[in-house]
């Protein structure tokens, strides 16, 4: 049961990808997190953040990085 609560996925970033977001802008905004905020945590600048948000289909290695930079399971991103 706690693993399955570690995996969810929030009503509002289902929701905010329906409405057209990636999955990884839809984990930030709900974490109220800018883009700059996550490219300072995952060491690169914000336009190369930027390119990997916009991104439909990510490299589970990058997957990986911005589930931690983002304190999430990479899982909870590719949905």
């Amino acid at each position: 049961m706690f693993e399955q609560e570690r995996t969810l996925i929030p009503h509002e970033v289902i929701s905010a990808t329906v409405d057209g977001a990636t999955p990884a802008r839809a984990w930030r905004e709900y974490l109220q997190l800018t883009q700059a905020e996550v490219a300072q945590r995952l060491r690169i600048s914000q336009p190369s953040y930027a390119r990997q948000e916009s991104s439909g289909r990510l490299r589970p290695q990058t997957l990986s990085e911005l589930g931690a930079g983002m304190g999430i399971l990479p899982e909870q991103l590719d949905f």
